[in-house]
């Protein structure tokens, strides 16, 4: 089973910030087995959902240079508050520090006012022909699906916030 922690992007500025929704329904299938009682969406998807809004900013910055962007590491990470269902966890992340292969990011994930998790996250970006050039043709194909899975969560307007700063709100990747 494969988790998509992020239901749609509101908001990027590549080489910045990327806001990301997640709306918790009753329907996921973890929270059946997670507090039966009281449903909560565990903390450790809360963190994956920190990583994937934070995976996307990167790939949109580097042009989806990378198939591959995975968690390295996470500090400071805190739980403050439940998230049930019926409930939407808004989750920013902001470059603090891009590197070749790695970038720092600091991360939070709001309900309505109040903060549900936060902390800071390390993610690490490779290509799988790194280590094994007979899968170049495999990283095109993982790159190509990511740029139309966020075509899908995200649709850029001019009312976005990189179009307000005077920066391009038109898709960073070509088909």
């Amino acid at each position: 089973m494969r988790f998509t922690l992020v239901d749609r992007i509101v908001a990027l500025q590549p080489g910045a910030t990327i806001t990301t929704v997640k709306a918790l329904s009753l329907a996921e299938e973890y929270l059946a087995d997670h507090f039966p009682r009281f449903p909560v969406m565990p903390g450790v998807l809360m963190l994956e959902a920190m990583t994937q809004t934070g995976a996307w900013l990167i790939r949109v910055t580097d042009d989806f240079a990378h198939s591959i962007v995975t968690l390295k590491q996470a500090n400071n990470c805190k739980f403050k508050n439940f998230v049930a269902p019926g409930q939407v966890l808004s989750v920013t992340a902001s470059i603090l520090r891009h590197e070749e292969r790695e970038t720092q990011l600091d991360v939070r994930g709001t309900l309505a006012d109040s903060v549900a998790v936060s902390g800071r996250i390390v993610l690490e970006r490779r290509n799988l022909a790194d280590d094994r050039p007979d899968l170049a043709r495999t990283d095109d194909f993982i790159k190509r699906n990511l740029k139309e899975t966020l075509a899908l969560l995200w649709s850029p307007t001019v009312t976005d916030s990189a179009a307000r700063n005077g920066a391009s709100s038109a898709a960073p990747f070509a088909h």
